[in-house]
């Protein structure tokens, strides 16, 4: 008994059927952006529009700038050093000086807080302490003065550490200048090498002495010539872009929420 021959055409499975419904083409996307593209439009113009509100609304900042020379003396081979270490100025600006400035200053101009930080470094290689603001330019009047609160506290302290440091030396000078009386009054066969010991020590000393310098500002509160933080025209750029990118995913997300809607219906009916 002779089998019937195998069907050609048999009907594919529901699996096959529908093996290749959620592939999509570059022409389907294509065909979608171009059916959503009223929508696309108001996308990008509702988040450039906000880019460029939001960049007319950044305020020009400026960077202010202040520095003051630290005291300093010559030490005995020529060197020029601080009365303290700059590292050790810029320490107590930061812990001490700055909270009691900032303080003050917002209890006069009765001030919640400050529109503004302060950064304070020392240059390298040099007897310099930097007081930096980012601050508006209508916020200069209060950089400035923030600033040179920090400063006078900073000047009054070095110029006891300078009197102390004159003090010292002008004991010095005394003590020498005894000893050289005491060597030039003496028959002792190294009197005379005492008394050139003791003329190079005082000649030391009162160099020392004129060489001593008050701390001074020697820049205060001024600007930059260039806008410091952000710049209108990239924020504007990147809202563009921004606006292109959601404008295309807002695109798909709406296609694909049709097509959910569409088979609910479907369902349901």
């Amino acid at each position: 008994m002779t089998q019937p021959p195998a069907q050609q055409n048999q009907s594919p499975t529901p699996e096959r059927r529908y093996e290749h419904d959620d592939e999509i083409s570059l022409v389907d996307l294509a065909i979608i952006l171009i059916r959503r593209w009223k929508a696309m439009a108001v996308i990008f113009v509702v988040v450039v529009a906000l880019a460029v509100v939001f960049a007319l609304m950044q305020t020009a900042r400026y960077q202010y700038t202040s520095l003051y020379s630290v005291a300093e003396y010559t030490t005995a081979n020529g060197q020029r050093v601080g009365v303290e270490s700059p590292a050790s100025a810029v320490a107590k600006v930061q812990n001490l000086y700055i909270g009691q400035a900032t303080r003050n200053l917002l209890e006069k101009h009765e001030l919640a807080a400050l529109p503004f930080n302060i950064d304070v470094t020392n240059p390298s290689n040099t007897l310099l302490i930097q007081l930096d603001s980012d601050a508006a330019e209508e916020s200069q009047p209060l950089v400035s003065e923030l600033h040179q609160r920090i400063i006078d506290r900073l000047q009054q302290d070095q110029a006891q550490l300078v009197e102390s440091r004159r003090n010292s030396l002008e004991r010095q000078l005394a003590s020498a200048k005894q000893a050289l009386e005491s060597a030039q009054q003496s028959n002792s066969p190294s009197a005379a090498e005492l008394i050139a010991t003791y003329y190079s020590r005082i000649s030391d000393i009162e160099g020392q002495l004129n060489e001593l310098r008050e701390g001074e500002i020697t820049q205060h509160a001024v600007q930059s010539l260039s806008v410091k933080g952000s710049n209108k025209k990239l924020i504007v750029i990147l809202g563009i872009v921004l606006g292109g990118m959601l404008a295309i995913m807002g695109a798909f997300v709406m296609h694909f929420i049709g097509m959910v809607r569409q088979s609910v219906r479907q369902r349901v009916d």
